[in-house]
């Protein structure tokens, strides 16, 4: 499917080398987002979560402490930006390379935390992004080795789909879903919302958003049914 069709018309490229970033409306806002959404981020401060204690009418104040509040936004920051690429970047390779360093940064964001259920949640993800980065790769190198190329303005304008592309964007599916951690794959990742550093923890969910859309783009780009 044509790229102008999806996100509207190419406003412009940005060449790096054998690496394209292009850029359309639908693209640009989410790219926007992103970087909007991780500003606010690099300038707050974490909240203090609430718990009430079991048995009795008091509550107990869970807080971040400096140094794991520093770490904490730098990979807030990082997953941010791998987002903000992974919108407009004209490779495929290099967005399975910006969903795995998502996938690293969401378990580096919560890793910190004393709490033995999240920590639990948070390893069993990792868990499953670790497998699931085999069919991540694995997708985009059909990809490559179907048609010679991983630039997502040449494999728009190639004439039809082998039955190896499709194996291939089942596989990037698979992958993306993995590292991602959306169903069927959410299970572990809520828990890892239980743990207090809000606004941080949100990145999470609006990186797992964003790049599930720009997924569904990618394949229906490389993807020709009819």
């Amino acid at each position: 499917m044509d790229i102008s069709t999806l996100g509207g018309q190419i406003l412009g490229q940005i060449p790096l080398g054998d690496i394209v970033l292009y850029l359309t409306p639908f693209n640009l806002f989410m790219f926007a987002g992103a970087l909007i959404f991780t500003a606010l981020i690099a300038m707050s401060r974490t909240e203090t979560q609430i718990e009430a204690e079991f048995g009795s009418l008091k509550d107990n104040e869970v807080k971040v402490g400096l140094e794991e509040f520093k770490i904490r936004r730098f990979l807030a920051i990082v997953c941010g930006l791998a987002t903000a690429g992974a919108m407009i970047t004209g490779d495929l390779f290099n967005f399975t390379l910006f969903v795995a360093l998502i996938g690293i940064v969401n378990i580096g964001i919560v890793s910190a935390v004393k709490q033995i259920d999240v920590l639990n949640a948070a390893f069993q993800y990792g868990l499953i992004a670790m497998i699931a980065s085999l069919p991540l790769f694995g997708g985009a190198a059909l990809v490559l080795a179907s048609t010679g190329t991983l630039s997502l303005l040449q494999l728009s304008t190639l004439a039809s789909t082998t039955p190896m592309m499709y194996f291939a964007s089942l596989l990037l599916l698979m992958g993306i879903a993995g590292e991602t951690g959306v169903a069927p794959f959410y299970a572990t990742k809520a828990e890892m919302f239980r743990t207090p550093g809000s606004p941080f923890i949100l990145i999470i969910h609006l990186s797992s958003l964003l790049v599930i859309v720009r997924a569904i783009e990618i394949l229906l780009i490389i993807n020709k049914p009819f």
